[in-house]
């Protein structure tokens, strides 16, 4: 801990960063076009996750994903609690949302190492399973979701069926 303080103030100080980041990050991601967004290296749907069924299976995720808060359509996006129509971008656009929540909770988590400047070990603990509690579970809902619609996409494009 580099800087020192009142605890009251710290705490302070610890609630205004997250709100602030979180929003900086939210509004940033928001703006960015869906069509432009890409996976990328890191957002890579791996083999492990079984087109999504891995975070079902082992998460209990039916059980829990409902209770979540849906922020999506904050600055402008669109949200995932139902499917965009055709006119809004279908699939593709649901999916590219899917992404982009997974990418704005990357990056919210991301700060969180920042926290030991001010905080003493204890409080930067607390703070640390409050990044992972608010953060993971709806990363995890997001990127469940693209691998199904990954999955999806694959079967839609597979090679086409001709009766001989």
């Amino acid at each position: 801990m580099i800087l020192h303080g009142p605890w009251v103030l710290v705490v302070v100080l610890d609630a205004v960063v997250w709100a602030g980041w979180s929003l900086l990050v939210g509004r940033t991601q928001a703006r960015r076009s869906w069509r432009a967004l890409q996976p990328g290296f890191a957002g890579r749907i791996r083999s492990w996750e079984r087109d999504g069924a891995w975070y079902v299976e082992h998460l209990a995720l039916r059980r829990w994903k409902h209770r979540l808060p849906e922020a999506g359509s904050w600055f402008g996006g669109l949200s995932k609690r139902r499917l965009p129509s055709p006119r809004q971008g279908g699939l593709a656009r649901f999916e590219a949302e899917c992404l982009r929540a997974e990418r704005t909770h990357g990056w919210i988590l991301a700060i969180t190492p920042v926290f030991i400047v001010w905080n003493p070990w204890g409080l930067f603990v607390a703070n640390l399973g409050f990044a992972v509690v608010a953060n993971v579970p709806c990363w995890v809902v997001a990127r469940s979701n693209r691998a199904r619609l990954e999955a999806v996409a694959r079967r839609r494009s597979g090679p086409s069926r001709r009766c001989a």
